[in-house]
């Protein structure tokens, strides 16, 4: 199980995130009334796409001794609340001397990092408020 601290305090909203020894600071921008400190939570969730596709094509890159010199995820996140719609679109660029048959399995392994699939299946958030 990972578990996260998320913790905000009076300065509008930067929120210190924190798992064991790691943080981060999550802030939203000036126009919303944040101070633009840091990532903004879908920025945040965006990002955790990303890295995580990048990170699995790496590994498997690695695995097959493929030379996979870079691999650039863009992730376009839009959340559309009145209409209880998100649309992710991720645009992938790999470099490296990897023939057609190495690009297309690279694409197909693209949709197996472990936060691609847990974005595609219905989540159950449980949520309670401790003392």
């Amino acid at each position: 199980m990972i578990t996260v601290l998320a913790s905000i305090q009076k300065d509008n909203y930067k929120t210190e995130i924190k798992s064991g020894s790691k943080s981060i600071i999550s802030d939203e921008p000036h126009d919303m009334g944040g101070q633009n400190l840091g990532f903004t939570p879908s920025e945040l969730l965006a990002s955790s796409l990303a890295s995580c596709t990048a990170i699995t094509l790496k590994m498997y890159a690695d695995r097959k001794k493929w030379d996979l010199a870079e691999a650039m995820i863009e992730v376009n996140f839009e959340n559309e609340p009145r209409e209880n719609l998100s649309n992710i679109t991720m645009n992938i660029r790999i470099f490296g001397e990897l023939d057609e048959v190495q690009r297309k399995r690279l694409l197909e392994i693209a949709h197996n990092c472990p936060i691609h699939r847990i974005l595609q299946k219905p989540i159950e958030i449980v949520t309670h408020l401790k003392d």
